[in-house]
């Protein structure tokens, strides 16, 4: 199908949900007037309320919040993303060499085997009763259908019917799980939320705005504000490989090692060491942390940093260049013995250093594209003028449009250190 065609379909359809809108309203309305003309019926005044407010609901629940945005979702986006994650992990080279009528068949029974392996074994069992009966039903209908010229409704109806309904309660229960686990994402996303300062920080003509958007519910971007001294503040923002659960609980775990470390007194390259070592010893192998560390001395700008295996801060000057803040050292949590050397740089008055994830400059639109740091420095640049919270405001709007109708992968943390 043309993308003309497609988009041609979506726009129908969008169009039918708006005239079923519509079309209920004017019933609404209709039953309504019905409803006020029944006069001198008391059992009509006690059910005329109830009634009018569930049709309503039911109204709302199938009519709002729907949009051509996300019907074009779900018949592009969702469908692909739910065949991704299902066959994630199937290698079908093997079967390319076979014959047509042989690969496809080995194709679907891989496929079948990797969507039950997510089930837990007695759902495991029902998916594959289900399967069998569906089969069964769909051969007992095919050859009864040829030889009589007619549905075999006493066997293979009633298999098929059976098969569907053990299909729809495991529909039903996976849905139960997945709305307990949202429940529990929620909790941990809020938590996650108070690990991080959420006011923007303001000392002797520094000002801190900082913005984190996780990629799901929870992700594994850190970033923090630590009060160190009088007029010294530690400035770090991390990320943790991968997203997600996983990244977030790592998240959780850096942040409370950082502090802790800080509170025993340890400062640059000698904190970060020993942060180092606690995360190899802590951390899964497949596992790494990028580091940023700064510590900022609020009336003087000077600023003592740790980069390790960061993407480079940018520094903007006053005279509108760009200075990176290249890394200094090894990513954490891969070398118990690794080195961590400390720069030092003075962030000067109508200056500013920006931080970020390489969720923001790594971000691809549908096309496979890069938003890319080229992207990304150019419009710092040409936005230099704003106030940091609109800086961070628009540039994160620049990439979603960017990626739009796709949607970042990554999580995207910015923070934005000006000195006026």
């Amino acid at each position: 199908m043309s993308n003309w065609a497609a988009r041609g379909t979506i726009v129908d359809i969008n169009r039918e949900f708006s005239n079923f809108s519509r079309r209920l309203e004017r019933f609404g309305q209709k039953f309504e007037e019905k409803a006020k003309t029944a006069a001198g019926s008391g059992s009509s005044s006690i059910l005329r309320s109830p009634i009018r407010a569930l049709f309503y609901d039911l109204r709302n629940l199938f009519t709002r919040g729907v949009t051509l945005d996300g019907m074009r979702d779900l018949l592009k986006k969702d469908l692909r993303d739910a065949f991704h994650f299902y066959t994630k992990g199937i290698d079908y080279s093997a079967y390319e060499s076979m014959p047509w009528f042989k690969r496809y068949p080995a194709k679907v029974l891989k496929t079948f085997i990797a969507l039950a392996n997510r089930l837990s074994p007695p759902r495991r069992v029902a998916f594959a009763v289900a399967i069998v009966l569906m089969l069964i039903a769909m051969i007992r209908l095919t050859a009864f259908s040829a030889k009589f010229g007619q549905p075999d409704e006493n066997s293979g109806i009633m298999l098929f019917l059976l098969s569907f309904a053990i299909l729809f309660i495991l529909l039903f229960m996976e849905l139960r799980d997945k709305l307990d686990l949202k429940g529990d994402l929620e909790i941990a996303r809020e938590i996650q939320a108070g690990l991080v300062p959420a006011e923007a920080f303001r000392q002797n003509g520094i000002s801190i705005q900082s913005y984190m958007r996780p990629a799901n519910t929870v992700g594994g971007d850190y970033y923090d504000i630590i009060d160190l001294a009088e007029c010294q503040v530690g400035i770090v923002v991390g990320d943790v490989s991968g997203k997600g659960m996983p990244a977030a609980l790592l998240m959780a775990l850096m942040q409370g090692s950082l502090r802790t470390l800080v509170s025993a007194g340890l400062r640059g390259p000698e904190l970060i060491a020993k942060l180092n070592v606690y995360l190899c010893a802590n951390t899964p192998l497949d596992r790494l942390i990028t580091l940023f560390y700064g510590e900022l001395d609020t009336s003087t700008g000077e600023l003592c940093y740790v980069n390790a295996g960061h993407n480079a801060p940018i520094l903007m000057r006053s005279d509108k260049n760009l200075d990176h803040l290249h890394s200094t050292a090894l990513v954490l949590g891969v070398d118990n013995n690794a080195l961590f050397e400390a720069k030092t740089i003075r962030i000067h008055q109508g200056e500013r250093l920006l931080l970020y994830t390489d969720g923001v400059s790594e971000a691809f639109n549908a096309k496979d594209e890069e938003y890319g740091e080229p992207r990304m420095t150019a419009f710092i640049q040409a936005q230099a003028s704003l106030s940091s919270e609109d800086l961070i405001r628009r540039l994160v709007n620049d990439v979603l449009a960017f990626c739009d109708p796709a949607k970042p992968h990554d999580d995207m943390t910015l923070m934005a250190v000006a000195r006026e």
